[in-house]
C-alpha cells in the first residue's frame, strides 16, 4: 500500500487484519502464526482492496474510537478526529465550572461530541441537530447501541433552524463545515473522495457556517452561557473578530489541540449579562 502514496501503510495492513480476526492489534504480534482460513483471507483481500482506492481505514472497519465511546462511522458522516476530543474536553471542563445542565451540538455527524457528552458530563438535556438525515440515521443508532439515545433530543435542519425563538442553553458545541471550498485539490483522497463534501465546505474562506453560528448564538445562550466552537488552521482571528462584533461574549478565546495549533475558539457570556 506504500507504493500507492498510503501513509502508515504498515499500521494500516495490521489494523485491517486486526478487525477481520476481530483481535486487538496487540494480539496480531501474540497470535502469529496463526493460519487464515478461506473467508477470513477473502475479507482481508476485500479490505486491502478497498483501502488501495484510498477509502478511509474507518469506513472500512465501520468504527472508531472517540474518548471513551466507539462509533459506527460510514460515508453518511464525517470521520471523528483527535482533534474534536479536545473541544469535547473543553466544553467538558466549562460545565463542570458552572453546573452546566443544558446543551446543543450544531451538527452532531456520527454524534461524537454530543455522545461524548451524555456519557461523560452531567447534562440533563442534549440536543442533537443535523442538516443530514443520513447523518442523524448514523448519530441516532450509535446512541441506541451505546444504551443514551433517551439522554438527546434529536433534530433535523439547518443551525438555528430548529431552534425555538427564546430557546437557549447553557452550552453551544459545533464542529461544523471549515474547510475552503478552493482547497480541496489539496486534500487527501481519503477526505475529498470519500467524506461528506456537505460536512467538509463552508465558502471560499471557509467561515460561511462559522459566522452563521456565531452570530446566532448569543440569542440562544443562557448566561452564564459557552459557545465552543472547532476550527481550521489560520482562522482564529477572523473567528474571534466575528465574535467580538456581536458584543455580546464577555471572554473570546482560541485554545490549541494536542499539536499546538489554535483549533477551538470559546467565547463566554457572563451571568451579569
Amino acid at each position: 500500500m506504500a507504493e500507492r502514496g498510503i501513509e502508515n501503510a504498515r499500521l494500516d495492513a495490521e489494523l485491517l487484519m486486526a478487525a477481520v480476526l476481530g483481535v486487538s492489534r496487540l494480539d496480531l504480534y501474540l497470535q502469529f502464526d496463526r493460519p487464515l482460513d478461506r473467508q477470513e483471507l477473502e475479507t482481508y483481500r476485500d479490505y486491502v482492496k478497498r483501502r488501495l482506492k484510498r477509502e478511509p481505514l474507518q469506513y472500512i472497519i465501520g468504527r472508531v474510537q472517540f474518548r471513551e465511546i466507539e462509533l459506527a462511522v460510514d460515508r453518511r458522516v464525517l470521520i471523528p478526529r483527535p482533534e474534536t476530543e479536545v473541544l469535547v474536553d473543553v466544553v467538558l471542563s466549562w460545565a463542570a465550572r458552572h453546573n452546566a445542565r443544558t446543551a446543543i451540538d450544531l451538527g452532531t455527524g456520527s454524534g461524537a461530541i454530543a455522545l461524548s457528552l451524555a456519557r461523560e458530563g452531567s447534562f440533563e438535556r442534549i440536543v442533537a441537530t443535523d442538516v443530514s438525515r443520513d447523518a442523524l440515521k448514523v448519530a441516532y443508532a450509535n446512541a441506541e447501541r451505546l444504551g443514551l439515545k433517551d439522554r438527546l433530543e434529536w433534530r433535523h435542519g439547518s443551525l438555528w433552524d430548529v431552534v425555538g425563538d427564546g430557546e437557549a442553553f447553557d452550552v453551544i458545541v459545533s464542529n461544523p463545515p471549515y474547510v475552503e471550498s478552493t482547497a480541496a485539490g489539496t486534500l487527501q483522497p481519503e477526505v475529498v473522495e470519500w467524506e461528506p463534501a456537505q460536512a467538509l465546505f463552508a465558502g471560499p474562506d471557509g467561515l460561511a457556517i462559522v459566522r452563521e453560528i456565531v452570530k446566532g448564538a448569543p440569542a440562544h445562550l443562557r448566561r452564564p452561557g459557552l459557545l465552543a466552537l472547532e476550527i481550521g488552521a489560520g482562522q482564529a482571528p477572523d473567528v474571534i473578530r466575528v465574535a467580538e462584533e456581536t458584543r455580546a461574549f464577555t471572554a473570546v478565546q482560541s485554545i490549541r489541540d494536542l499539536s499546538g495549533r489554535d483549533r477551538i475558539v470559546s467565547a463566554e457570556i457572563n451571568g451579569g449579562q
